[in-house]
């Protein structure tokens, strides 16, 4: 038994040393962590099984059989992170710099299956050079039966992807598919086509980090949701995410103990500014609203005229979805809408409730938002919205105009509660635009034009630019006072908590894609 026992434990040395020490000092040298130490700073101590730990590449092409490493570059297994099962794989650089192969790929899939099976997140580690070329269209397998397993698990169980150095080419879309994406600056990069093929074909002149660094993801593009300054702020970025979500799609999310206090907030009262057209920062009145400290924002560098995170209310996970005043008035655009709808999908799929925060004039106008599809974009965030059963509650602050109304998790769309301050204007468009509009040729044989114009436009708010003609209908349940919101959205949360609704009977529904 005592040859056995060396003989295993040399083989768990070996793959222990992944691709040797100076390949791991080299990985140290760039700022980077190996896959070991990453599992090791995700997971509890002590809580990690490993599987696949002997697995060997079969292939003898271009010298790889001189080339084998135990695990083949990449990590696989399961443990827990604040005590909840959860399946991780960690692609290892300093072997074959993570390559993805044939053996390499069935050990991801592996742990993607029992994640599946057992209803437990997967997060997935991603420091690959991309596909072994030396395996040729095996490869290329690989990734596309990955591919398949993301769909397969999407809305099932969470799926979250750190990128913690290259991911090129058809390794994106395995990230691309899961439901948050994380980077860490300067020494992760994510593209299709990397600096030379963009050289070579459009003439382009751009570095690794500004085509597709953790920057230029979370500025301009949207694909990564959270960035960190190091390896280890990722780790706890993707930490405190999982908190607010359930182990999968059947189960409700974490709750927090929560001990009930003076619930009133009165800073609230003094938000919004006298000055309709004055800006605030709509982020003051989430944090007033939610639980101290917990606000966790989602794509804060991209799309800014939206606020998107998780909270937590009296203990319970939220999602928040606010206008922004502060950023182009809080309009509504392209990226705007598509930014939101996602994260409103996500959490219909996890079974966290939506609290909406609206100010919103409307839908930005110009020939860049027409031609490149605000149509179908913003139609993106209506159908999410429309689609979801989780419980969802509106409170309008200001403005809500026109269709961006409708969009906003109105009453006419789903919304479980809709409560307004009375500061709110809930018309078709603001006064000013109406009277134009309306007394158009009073104001053009007027004596003094613009001093009917202002009469117009003071008769037109009177009318309707408040909540009020709005609750007489029915379309606003309450005009509550701001100080009282958390208490209300407290109360309105708890009565919807075992809420049902079912869509209808079909396939699957066609988003405006």
């Amino acid at each position: 038994m005592e040859q056995h026992r060396n003989r295993l434990e040399a083989l768990r040395q070996e793959a222990l040393l992944g691709g040797g020490e100076k390949r791991k000092e080299a990985q140290h040298a760039k700022g980077k962590l190996t896959a070991r130490e990453r599992i090791n700073l995700l997971l509890d101590p002590d809580s990690f099984e490993e599987l696949g730990m002997l697995v060997k590449h079969r292939s003898t092409n271009f010298g790889l059989d001189k080339q084998q490493f135990l695990g083949d570059g990449v990590v696989t297994g399961y443990g827990k992170i604040d005590g909840r099962l959860v399946y991780v794989f960690s692609q290892d650089f300093t072997v074959l710099g993570g390559s993805l192969a044939e053996a390499h790929a069935k050990k991801i899939c592996r742990v993607m299956d029992l994640a599946m099976q057992n209803g437990a997140p997967v997060i997935g580690l991603n420091d690959s050079g991309g596909a072994r070329i030396q395996e040729g269209v095996v490869s290329l397998g690989g990734y596309a039966d990955i591919f398949y397993r993301n769909v397969r698990a999407s809305g099932v169980v969470p799926q979250l992807s750190a990128v913690l150095g290259p991911c090129a080419g058809g390794a994106v879309y395995s990230p691309a598919l899961t439901d948050f994406i994380f980077m860490a600056e300067g020494t992760s990069y994510m593209f299709v086509t990397g600096p030379n093929v963009v050289k070579t074909v459009t003439h382009e002149e751009v570095s690794s980090e500004d085509l597709g660094g953790a920057k230029a993801h979370s500025t301009k593009s949207g694909v990564t949701h959270f960035t960190g300054r190091n390896e280890a702020e990722v780790i706890q970025h993707i930490k405190k995410v999982l908190s607010f979500l359930p182990q999968n799609c059947e189960e409700e999310p974490l709750k927090l103990a929560y001990e009930p206090s003076d619930e009133s907030r009165a800073k609230l009262d003094a938000v919004v500014p006298e000055n309709p057209q004055q800006p605030y920062d709509m982020r003051s009145v989430i944090q007033e609203i939610c639980d101290d400290g917990t606000f966790t924002e989602v794509q804060k560098d991209y799309a800014e005229n939206m606020v998107i995170g998780f909270a937590r209310l009296a203990g319970n996970s939220i999602g928040v979805v606010a206008n922004q005043p502060a950023f182009l008035a809080g309009v509504l655009d392209i990226k705007a809408s598509t930014k939101a709808a996602r994260f409103v999908r996500t959490c219909d799929a996890f079974n966290v409730p939506l609290l909406v925060l609206e100010d919103v004039p409307g839908f930005l106008p110009g020939t860049d938002q027409e031609w490149n599809g605000i149509i179908t974009n913003g139609a993106k965030l209506l159908y999410a919205f429309s689609e979801a059963t989780v419980p969802r509650v509106t409170v309008i602050t200001r403005k809500a105009y026109g269709g961006a109304y409708d969009v906003m998790n109105s009453q006419h769309i789903g919304a479980d509660l809709v409560y307004a301050w009375p500061t709110a204007e809930i018309a078709v468009m603001g006064a000013k635009g109406a009277a134009e509009i309306i007394f158009k040729r009073e104001i053009a044989n007027a004596d003094d034009p613009e001093a009917m114009w202002k009469e117009k436009e003071a008769q037109y708010a009177e009318m309707f630019a408040h909540p009020y003609n709005a609750a007489a209908r029915g379309y606003v349940d309450e005009v509550i006072l701001p100080r009282n919101t958390r208490a209300k959205l407290i109360k309105a949360f708890e009565m919807l908590r075992n809420k049902v609704d079912t869509l209808p009977r079909k396939k699957h529904g066609n988003l405006p894609l």
